[in-house]
């Protein structure tokens, strides 16, 4: 018997029982979906990080202050203060993987206009800062270099202090008041949102000023809390940040044995990071999701024992008239594979749709994966052939004597 007459014979079965049918695909329809969906929920997730940190920089190098030990009790990161200026200008002058650099150093304030307020985060820093963290402003200006050089009162605030302190109302050229100091806006930053996995928060809830301003005016620190560094890409990063380490040891007189006082973080790494994490995330929704399809392949395999005991004369009748055992097994295995499929393909419209309704209704990031969709097309294949597999053997099995007097 040919393929195309076993089909014909599989669809006519298959039809004749169409509610028991749609309910066996059941499972395996609920199990692709989800597959599809959880795996561009993952996908998306993956990708929406992969922007944030491309977004930030991963050639980036952040120099902080390191611990310190004082009397046998260590502090924490941020307990020395052995980073200056002269660090900066050597690195600049002495590292040539480093494009550009920028101090950094903050203090929380109360940031007040009018009869608003709001409590915030300042960072004093120069021009450097906005090429390094490839940060646009969206409104007005940088400050200059001049300003820091003067130790002038101006400020430029993130999107999130705009919204608290000014609603719709043009900041540029308002004063405002940081620790009753007046400040003038000179600049809004561009919106970057939350940052990579939560790390740091709401990147907007920010302000920043001269550097000079910062430590004459606010903190009185003659010291940096931390440098920002741009290498020339993000390969070189990592030369960068053993250049960087030999530089700052060399220049605070460290000894082999002795402690670094300083620590370098690199933004590859976290990025490598971010991206392994959100891979096994992804791996992990799949995974949960493919259990749906196991589940819908046991229910085909009962459904095709059912069958197989409904149609035992049928299958006496078709063997006594020339049937092979081959041509049984082959009929009873393609009905399960066709049942599978039929399931499959409308899994994918229902993850497809599912997907774009979470996009719609939560604003997720969603990717629907052609990967994901051929993966889940082969994953039902392989259950119809593998639990469709018993039944037809055991059809082929039956004795046609015994079938045929089976009522």
């Amino acid at each position: 018997m040919d393929l195309i007459s076993i089909l014909r014979i599989a669809l006519r079965a298959l039809a004749r029982n169409k509610m028991r049918s749609s309910l066996t695909m059941l499972g395996i329809i609920i199990g692709v979906g989800a597959v599809i969906a959880m795996v561009g929920v993952g996908q998306g997730a993956r990708q929406q990080v992969q922007d944030q940190i491309a977004a930030m920089g991963s050639n980036i190098l952040f120099v902080g202050s390191g611990s310190v030990n004082r009397s046998g009790q260590r502090t924490g990161f941020g307990g020395t203060k052995t980073l200056v200026q002269g660090d900066l200008d050597a690195i600049m002058r002495e590292v040539p993987t480093i494009k550009a650099a920028a101090p950094s150093s903050g203090t929380s304030v109360q940031i007040v206009f009018e009869n608003q307020n709001w409590s915030t985060r300042v960072t004093g820093t120069t021009p450097a800062y906005f090429e390094v963290r490839s940060w646009p402003i969206q409104k007005g200006s940088v400050f200059t270099t001049g300003d820091v050089e003067t130790a002038a009162n101006v400020i430029i605030i993130g999107d999130t202090v705009r919204k608290n302190l000014f609603g719709d109302t043009d900041p540029i050229g308002k004063t405002i008041r940081v620790r009753s100091l007046p400040f003038k806006v000179v600049g809004v930053l561009s919106v970057r949102g939350y940052s990579a996995g939560g790390m740091g928060g709401d990147q907007d809830d920010t302000a920043i000023l001269p550097i000079t301003t910062l430590q004459k005016k606010l903190t009185g620190d003659t010291w940096l809390q931390g440098i920002m560094l741009s290498a020339i890409s993000r390969e070189a990063s990592y030369a960068a940040q053993s250049q960087v380490e030999a530089l700052l040891r060399d220049r605070h007189r460290i000894r082999p044995a002795q402690d670094d006082d300083f620590f370098v973080r690199n933004m590859a790494d976290f990025a490598e990071l971010q991206d392994q994490s959100s891979a096994v995330f992804t791996y992990l929704l799949g995974s949960i999701a493919s259990v749906s399809l196991l589940v819908g392949g046991i229910g085909i395999m009962n459904i095709m024992l059912v069958s197989v005991t409904e149609r035992t004369r049928e299958i006496g009748i078709r063997m006594a008239i020339g049937a092979t055992e081959a041509d049984v097994q082959r009929q009873f295995l393609i009905e399960a594979v066709v049942l599978s499929l039929m399931g499959g393909a409308i899994g994918i419209l229902l993850g497809v749709g599912t997907s774009f309704a979470i996009t719609n209704l939560l604003g997720w990031a969603v990717q629907v994966s052609p990967i994901a969709i051929g993966t889940a097309v082969v994953f039902s294949m392989a259950v119809g052939v593998f639990f469709g597999f018993y039944p037809a053997r055991k059809a082929a099995r039956l004795d046609p004597i015994e079938a045929l007097r089976y009522e």
